[in-house]
């Protein structure tokens, strides 16, 4: 390591641990990790989402902290876990491999055992001679049915270890998938299924939209009522968009308090409709606090849509859904604007 690195890295580890200390943190590995990355700034999102905690010079609670930290960086224990099945099913199939190394030793020492038997038998003999011949081809008939049992035990016990494990790879990877607070896709299964649906759409010639959601004034609210009642609102607005949606749609956590919708074979015109559904249905709900069932208002999104043209990127076609997006918020929020017609905003209703 050189010594400018040493230095920079050095600074970030101090910056962190200061911070901790001002904000009366403990400084658990894991929160110092979560601070290192602030002080890092390799995480734009995470750096958005700490400053908004400490707005106003207010020093968030450790609990506070702790779901910043599952949020961005707590992916890595399933990282581990993802490492270690994987690890375990290395470890089967290497059994499975030595099971079936010594069978086929034992195969061909079976084999040599019937052509030595079969040398012997195409010459004369004599009744003693036979009765040996027999005898030997009965033991190694023997040894090798248990040996063929053992194989059988071994293929059993390591098939049914490894579809455990393969269960518990599949479950891992879904869960890579889903963000881990609003329960639908995260960012990560976004941009995969986004290029897909892009590939098919390119080949089919069919339509392909993109909804994107803002939280409106989500920090104000967040701040007003905390940060657990936020959390509220983000479940909401997740199992409102995953419920207008259906078939091979996709409702995802784009980040922070921003949502996206994939609408494959779905124009523009079907997408304004499902967006306005979408924007009417959180529109439609009241927030009640949980502990006092305390009215809190109610809570608003923008939408911005995007139709794919042929031959479009996908980060072109993000860029022109988030463009519509930031005109509806401009445009009063609690609004949905649609690329190809800037005057058809549709205005929220009472």
């Amino acid at each position: 390591m050189s010594d400018s690195e040493y230095e920079r890295t050095l600074a970030y580890a101090m910056t962190a641990l200061a911070m901790l200390k001002r904000a009366r943190i403990p400084p658990y590995p894991q929160f110092f990790e979560l601070w290192y990355t602030y002080a890092s700034g390799v995480s734009e999102k995470l750096n958005e989402r700490l400053n908004g905690l400490m707005a106003g010079g207010r020093a968030p609670t450790a609990e506070e902290v702790m779901d910043v930290y599952r949020e961005f960086l707590s992916s890595s224990d399933l990282e581990h876990r993802l490492s270690t099945v994987s690890a375990e099913m290395a470890v089967k199939i290497d059994a499975v491999n030595h099971a079936m190394s010594e069978a086929m030793v034992t195969a061909a020492h079976f084999s040599g055992e019937l052509d030595a038997a079969s040398s012997s038998l195409s010459v004369d003999i004599d009744g003693s001679e036979l009765k040996a011949v027999a005898a030997g081809l009965l033991a190694e008939t023997r040894r090798m049915q248990d040996a063929n049992r053992k194989l059988e035990r071994k293929l059993e016990s390591s098939r049914q270890d490894i579809s455990l494990l393969q269960r518990d790879l599949d479950d891992a990877r879904r869960e890579s998938l889903i963000d881990g607070l609003t329960k639908i896709a995260n960012r990560k299964c976004f941009d995969d299924r986004l290029i897909q649906e892009i590939g098919a759409a390119g080949d089919q010639r069919s339509p392909l939209s993109l909804l994107l959601f803002d939280i409106d004034h989500f920090k104000r609210f967040n701040d007003t009522f905390g940060h657990q009642t936020g959390d509220q609102v983000l479940r909401l607005v997740a199992q409102t968009i995953k419920a207008n949606i259906k078939g091979r749609d996709l409702a995802a956590r784009y980040g922070g308090e921003e949502f996206a919708a994939i609408l494959p074979r779905t124009d523009l015109e079907g997408a304004l409709s499902v967006a306005e559904s979408v924007r009417r249905a959180v529109h439609s709900r009241e927030l009640l606090k949980r502990s006092t069932h305390e009215k809190l208002g109610r809570i608003t999104v923008s939408v911005g849509i995007a139709e794919w043209r042929v031959g479009e990127s996908v980060t072109r076609f993000i860029e022109r859904a988030d463009q519509n997006l930031y005109g509806a918020k401009r445009s009063g929020r609690n609004k949905v604007v649609g690329e190809s017609e800037p005057d058809r905003v549709r205005d929220a209703v009472a």
